[in-house]
C-alpha cells in the first residue's frame, strides 16, 4: 500500500465535495470521486473505506467543523469563566461560522436537506459533529438550570431552542440563489440578537 499523505487526503476531500454538490449524494459514486481526484479507486479506498465514511469526512471538514470547534470552546477553561450570555455568544458565532466561509458548508447542508427523505444522509450528517455539539450545548444548559440561572426545562430542548434562534436570520439562505456576504460584525450582531431573545425568555425570574 502506498504511503498515505495529508495532501492526497485533502485532494480527495475537495474532489468528493465537488462531486457531492454537483451530483448529489445518492448519484455520486466512488469511481466518480476517484476520477475527479485523479487517483485510482484502490488509492481512494486506502483513504476512505466507503462512500458513507467519505461523506462523514467531507461534512466534518467543510460543514460541522465550525460546530465542533464551538462545542470544544464550551468546555475550555477560558470559556468556563465567562457569563452564560458570553458563552452562548461565542458558541453562536462558531455555529454561524459557515456563513463567512466559502459556502461549502451551507451548500452541503442544502444537499443533506434535499436528500434526507430518501436516504440515510441525514443520519450521517447528524453524527458527523452535530450530535456532539448539541450535547455540549445541552450540558451547558443543564449546568445553568441546576444553578438556578435558567427556568427548569429539558436541557436538550433549551439547546434546540437556542440553536433555532441563532439560525433564524440565516434560514432564508437555503432558498436564495445568490449568497449575500456576511462580515464577522454581521455574525456578531445576529448572534447577540438570538442570545438576548433566548435569555429574556429562559432566564430565571
Amino acid at each position: 500500500m502506498r504511503k498515505l499523505t495529508e495532501q492526497k487526503r485533502n485532494d480527495i476531500l475537495n474532489a468528493a465535495t465537488a462531486v457531492f454538490l454537483e451530483q448529489g449524494y445518492e448519484r455520486a459514486s466512488m469511481e466518480g470521486v476517484a476520477r475527479t481526484a485523479e487517483c485510482s479507486k484502490a488509492t481512494l479506498y486506502n483513504y476512505f473505506t466507503s462512500k458513507e465514511s467519505l461523506l462523514d469526512a467531507v461534512v466534518r471538514a467543510y460543514g460541522t467543523n465550525f460546530l465542533t470547534r464551538a462545542a470544544d470552546d464550551l468546555h475550555s477553561q477560558d470559556s468556563s469563566k465567562l457569563s452564560l450570555n458570553d458563552r452562548l455568544q461565542r458558541f453562536g458565532e462558531g455555529m454561524l461560522g459557515a456563513l463567512t466561509s466559502d459556502w461549502k458548508g451551507l451548500q452541503l447542508y442544502r444537499m443533506v436537506i434535499g436528500e434526507a427523505g430518501h436516504s440515510g444522509i441525514g443520519d450521517i450528517f447528524y453524527e458527523s459533529g452535530v450530535r456532539e455539539s448539541m450535547n455540549a450545548l445541552a450540558a451547558l444548559m443543564e449546568q445553568h438550570i441546576d444553578a438556578g440561572d435558567m427556568r427548569p426545562a429539558s436541557p436538550e430542548l433549551r439547546a434546540k431552542q437556542f440553536s433555532a434562534l441563532v439560525r433564524a436570520e440565516a434560514d432564508e439562505l437555503f432558498l436564495r440563489h445568490d449568497m449575500p456576504v456576511y462580515t464577522q460584525q454581521d455574525i456578531v450582531a445576529m448572534v447577540k440578537s438570538a442570545v438576548d431573545v433566548f435569555t429574556a425568555g429562559a432566564s430565571a425570574r
